[in-house]
C-alpha cells in the first residue's frame, strides 16, 4: 500500500499592512494560477504580500505585486520572474460583485493572505475601503485601551 503524502497546512504569507491601511468590508477566497517553481517556493515559505493588490481587468482578476522568491535549486531553463502578475481564479458571480463594488468611490481590492487548502494554494482577497490617518490613530487608541483593560482584569484575578 502506498504511503499517503502529507499536504502542507496553514498560512504561507500575510499582508498585515493591508489590515492597517484598509477597512475590510468583504472577503473572498480565490485560487491562484502558479508555475511549478512558484509552488516549490511557496512550500519553502518564500512569499511576501506587502505591496500586493488585485487588478480587475477584462472580466478577470490579477494578483499584482506579490513577491515569490525563486529557489536556487529551481530549473535553469525557466526564467523566474518573482513579481509577475498571477491570475486569480474566481466564479463569475464573485467577479461581478468585485467589479461593481470597485467602481464605487473609495473601494479597492487587496490581497490579505496566501494559504494552503489541502494541496491547493488559495489567496484571500478583500473588498476594502481606505483608512484615513485619524482612523488609524483611533483604532490604535482602542487597541491600547482594550489591552489596558485586559491587564487590569488579569492583575485583579491574580490578587484574589
Amino acid at each position: 500500500m502506498a504511503k499517503q503524502k502529507k499536504h502542507p497546512q496553514g498560512t504561507i504569507a500575510l499582508n498585515k499592512k493591508a489590515l492597517h491601511d484598509y477597512f475590510v468590508e468583504q472577503k473572498f477566497e480565490a485560487g491562484v494560477a502558479l508555475a511549478g517553481w512558484e509552488v516549490k517556493s511557496l512550500r519553502a515559505g518564500k512569499a511576501q504580500l506587502v505591496d500586493s493588490y488585485v487588478l480587475l481587468k477584462d472580466d478577470e482578476a490579477w494578483l499584482m505585486g506579490a513577491h515569490i522568491t525563486p529557489l536556487k535549486t529551481a530549473s535553469t531553463h525557466v526564467i523566474a520572474d518573482p513579481i509577475r502578475t498571477r491570475k486569480l481564479l474566481l466564479h463569475k458571480r464573485e467577479l461581478d460583485k468585485l467589479f461593481g463594488a470597485v467602481q464605487q468611490k473609495g473601494y479597492t481590492c487587496v490581497a490579505l493572505s496566501l494559504y494552503w487548502k489541502q494541496h491547493l494554494v488559495k489567496c484571500e482577497i478583500a473588498l476594502a475601503k481606505g483608512k484615513k490617518d485619524f482612523d488609524k490613530r483611533h483604532v490604535e487608541k482602542e487597541r491600547d485601551a482594550n489591552r489596558e483593560v485586559q491587564r487590569a482584569m488579569r492583575s485583579k484575578g491574580k490578587d484574589d
